[in-house]
């Protein structure tokens, strides 16, 4: 059983929880879904959001109810946020199914899920029972009181050792996400490692565009700041399309009046952005969050494009500097940009990591790997001991 919180604009933990689903029926697995969709708050009154974030006793029946129904062997969740409720966790637990869940951010020991606050990683509530000081600095959404609903229910949740006992295996998704999870307080005897993938494989570009490209949401932890100070530094001699929307787009569209090279496309479709990829020179990746597992990222490995990314968090070990990619100091515009000079002034070597990005998909992130890992982890889980009491 699959269960998934659908967030309002589709995101890459969406996407996982869909390929996932698809990659285990396709090898004759029997899989059930559960979702719910934040959609769904705006039919809500407010106090009945926050006693659902904490715990939501309907989903906890309805997911008791469909477990007897369905009898699966494995329940595993991508997003609990904010309307599953680790509610949920307990129903599975109750009804005796071993319980998975992906880290995808870091929303366990994050109010805001991203350790990021005023522009920088912040880790100020890593370990906290309470995480008292995203409250204080209105973390999430930019309010005190949304923020103190989050933090009451991961402290709620803490305290009644839900992280601790009614998960069998935390799965996160870099080495570096894992450390992150273990000293913010999850026991680290239950998380394992297994990254994201891409099906079906895209196949490989050829990079002939002659520009660079950027994927995301245009918003501050994207280091879009950082992308269009770099630009305005290259001048008009290198060309940036941006795929993505959000927030800053406003000034991605003064860039765009500002300057000939930079072209704005708005969201696109994943087929799309896969023929942007093939035909671009570079993916430029500025964050200056830790991300998670960037499914930009492994789409820019499948089709052979070399990553430009900020020397911080996951993307330290996700490009390997001069083989796969090339990484610069974050919130850097000079470093940026003199990267992003340096592809251009170098074709040959550029071809060359086009061809060991591609190496590196097919030998971590293709589907196959992926079903392996997957099928280890849920075997671990039905052949161990039930869940602790």
């Amino acid at each position: 059983m699959l269960l998934h919180n659908l967030y309002q604009q589709p995101g890459g933990e969406d996407q996982v929880f869909t390929d996932e689903g698809s990659l285990l029926e396709a090898r004759g697995h029997a899989v059930s879904r559960y979702t719910l969709h934040n959609d769904q708050i705006s039919d809500m009154g407010r106090l009945a959001v926050v006693g659902a974030t904490v715990w939501n006793g309907p989903v906890y029946r309805e997911i008791r109810a469909l477990i007897r129904s369905e009898r699966p062997q494995v329940a595993h969740f991508h997003n609990t946020f904010p309307l599953i409720s680790p509610a949920a966790y307990h129903a599975a637990r109750a009804e005796g199914v071993p319980v998975v869940q992906t880290l995808h951010n870091y929303r366990l020991i994050c109010p805001n899920a991203l350790f990021f606050r005023e522009g920088g990683v912040c880790e100020d509530c890593s370990g906290k029972t309470l995480p008292w000081p995203g409250i204080a600095h209105a973390c999430y959404r930019g309010s005190r009181t949304s923020s103190a609903v989050v933090a009451t229910a991961l402290g709620v949740h803490r305290m009644l050792g839900t992280w601790r006992h009614t998960v069998n295996t935390y799965v996160a998704l870099t080495d570096f996400s894992r450390g992150r999870f273990i000293q913010g307080g999850l026991p680290a005897e239950k998380i394992v490692v297994k990254p994201n993938f891409v099906q079906p494989d895209p196949g490989v570009g050829r990079g002939q565009g002659s520009y660079f490209l950027y994927v995301g949401r245009l918003s501050q932890e994207k280091g879009l700041e950082t992308l269009l100070a770099a630009r305005k530094q290259l001048g008009e001699k290198v060309r940036l399309k941006i795929v993505g929307d959000g927030p800053l787009g406003p000034k991605v569209a003064e860039a765009v009046r500002r300057s000939q090279g930079v072209e704005w496309l708005g969201r696109q479709p994943k087929d799309r952005v896969l023929d942007l990829m093939k035909n671009a020179t570079a993916l430029v990746f500025p964050s200056v969050w830790y991300e998670g597992f960037p499914m930009v990222i492994v789409e820019a490995l499948a089709v052979g494009l070399p990553i430009i990314a900020s020397d911080l968090g996951n993307m330290r070990s996700l490009i390997d500097h001069g083989r796969t990619g090339l990484k610069f100091r974050a919130h850097d515009p000079g470093d940026l940009a003199g990267k992003v000079e340096w592809a251009t002034n170098h074709p040959v070597e550029i071809g060359r990591m086009r061809r060991e990005a591609r190496k590196e998909f097919e030998s971590k992130y293709t589907a196959e790997a992926n079903y392996r890992s997957l099928s280890g982890i849920y075997e671990g889980v039905v052949a161990g001991p039930e869940t602790e009491a």
